[in-house]
């Protein structure tokens, strides 16, 4: 068995005695009806992608409340196209990690075929010119990451890329929102069509991010001489071109051996990783957890495929902005970021070990239950409190998910001013007590400590990619991670900045506290199981921390 459209018809069934479920409906004709009308164009062509939103078509077609699939485009890495879309007729086979140790497989034909965003190629460029310019075109999706939709360095200033697209103007078009900006400029000289640009992507106020970002670059335009001023005021009328915000949740590591070895012990071949040139690890096999939810504002000005009939909650902007800020705040993230950071100091390569450690579950029990749940938003959809107990008792504890803490370190300090800051600005919002809190200054302690590069035994680690990472390096020379006493208050500017943490904290009692932990992490072997076990003592007690 191989991973193809004739294998799965002249093969289906020995994929039935593997147990993989296959389509339902007619792929040749879904994809031909999607190149005569195309609806749903999404960018960002990796695994969440592949494994949760195609799920979402195929759940559509399979129902027969769609006739079309999504169109897939890559805007970073276009191996992926070559290599895991075209090489496998745009295909996924997906699995589904059970907490009981089962497994679903399913092969996804959700997606009708796979397209290179790149301006470069004119072969790629005019075809999306076509996609984009068909009344027929509902919604454009994206999970491209935060990353994708910013224009500027760290400093500031516009990304070379940037400035060059803003200058050259649509038809040179190599930023990904300068692509966008540019099909959609392609939009209103077809007639103003009306369509909604969604992003999917985890972090906050996503669609108001993307929005910013694309009205930057076709102000540029618009001041150049580069396009109309009338396509500015097409792209900012949100009756005719919509920028909806949601929230998305679904653990999907890198695909893992074991799954791997698992598939081909069932007899399907050819579903080993690739590494592009781009350095994505990627397989024509998608892992992840079953648990998913997808939370969408409900504006789509050229009408949209009937999602909540695939599960996904359809609402209004304030319940959209809610639940992400109880999944990001509360209920989900902070934890993710907390254990991520002292199971690295103490040796850990899966989140589901980590969970077997009595010292990480205090803290992350603390972390959701003690800390979080007091000032979490209730977003009425969804419980905050069986959010957690989802999370702590099902999800992060299944041990056939191999996820990773260095997964989940990456980028922290991109992270960390929602993760936990927000709930920091709540406590002063509301009066409470800054002292309460334990689990969070634990977990920024523990943040500055990894950086450090050392582990709790004193080898050698690598820390994770992250594009403030030499700059906070930097900041933390000359501290030595088994003596307290070359620590001389690198930690300050630090915790005084803002931009990382949400507040000042060094304005706050919380900079102290966190000193003092740093403190106690610097005091050699053991140092960071020692603080964990002292300072979660007391949650012992605690009925959800013990």
């Amino acid at each position: 068995m191989k991973l193809s459209l004739e294998s799965i018809v002249t093969n289906a069934e020995a994929w039935k005695q593997a147990e993989v479920k296959l389509p339902s409906f007619d792929i040749a004709a879904m994809r031909a009806q999607t190149e005569e009308t195309p609806e749903w164009v999404h960018f960002g062509a990796g695994n969440i992608f592949r494994g949760f939103i195609g799920s979402l078509s195929q759940r559509l077609l399979e129902a027969g409340l769609a006739k079309t699939g999504i169109i897939a485009c890559d805007t970073f890495d276009y191996d992926i196209i070559d290599q895991i879309y075209t090489a496998f007729d745009n295909l996924t086979l997906n699995v589904l990690l059970n907490p009981d140790g089962t497994v679903t497989k399913e092969v996804l034909a959700g997606v009708a075929r796979g397209v290179k965003a790149n301006f470069a190629d004119s072969t790629a460029k005019a075809e999306l010119k076509r996609i984009f310019r068909s009344p027929s075109l509902k919604m454009l999706s994206f999970t491209i990451t935060e990353k994708g939709y910013q224009l500027r360095r760290p400093d500031g200033s516009l990304m070379p890329v940037v400035e060059a697209d803003m200058k050259e103007g649509p038809e040179a078009s190599r930023h990904a929102m300068a692509i966008v900006a540019a099909l959609l400029l392609e939009r209103f000289h077809a007639g103003k069509l009306p369509m909604a640009v969604v992003s999917m992507d985890n972090c906050s106020h996503n669609g108001e991010k993307l929005k910013a970002s694309v009205v930057e670059m076709a102000t540029a335009w618009v001041s150049n001489g580069l396009a109309p001023q009338a396509y500015l005021d097409y792209l900012t009328d949100e009756s005719v071109v919509s920028f909806p915000w949601s929230m998305i949740d679904k653990i999907t590591p890198r695909p893992h051996p074991m799954v791997e070895e698992q598939l081909a012990a069932a007899g399907i071949e050819g579903m080993a990783p690739i590494v592009t040139s781009k350095k994505t690890f990627i397989a024509p096999f998608v892992n992840a957890e079953k648990p998913q939810y997808l939370v969408v504002e409900d504006r789509f000005p050229n009408g949209r495929p009937a999602l909540e009939m695939a599960g996904v909650y359809m609402t209004d902007r304030e319940t959209v902005n809610n639940t992400e800020k109880m999944k990001v705040t509360t209920c989900l993230n902070p934890l993710h970021t907390a254990m991520s950071m002292y199971g690295c100091l103490l040796g850990y390569t899966l989140i589901c070990k980590e969970m077997q450690d009595a010292d990480i579950v205090r803290l992350v029990k603390r972390l959701g239950y003690v800390e979080g749940l007091p000032v979490v938003v209730d977003p009425k959809i969804l419980s905050p409190k069986a959010f957690i107990d989802e999370v702590v008792n099902e999800r992060l504890p299944n041990v056939f998910m191999p996820d990773d803490p260095r997964r989940i370190a990456t980028d922290t300090s991109q992270k960390v001013g929602i993760r936990f800051g927000e709930t920091v600005k709540s406590y002063l919002a509301t009066g409470r007590d800054l002292n309460e809190l334990v689990s969070i200054p634990l977990a920024i302690a523990g943040w500055m400590r990894y950086l450090l590069a050392v582990n709790d035994v004193g080898e050698a680690m690598e820390v994770s990619t992250d594009p403030l990472k030499d700059e906070l390096q930097a900041k933390l020379s000359g501290i030595v991670w088994n003596d307290p006493s070359s620590y001389k208050g690198q930690l300050r500017p630090i915790l005084a900045n803002a931009s990382i943490f949400g507040t000042d904290l060094t304005a706050t009692p919380l900079a102290d506290r966190i000193e003092g932990y740093f403190l106690k992490l610097l005091a050699g072997p053991g140092s960071a199981r020692a603080l964990l076990r002292s300072e979660l003592a007391e949650s012992a007690q605690c009925p959800h921390c013990g």
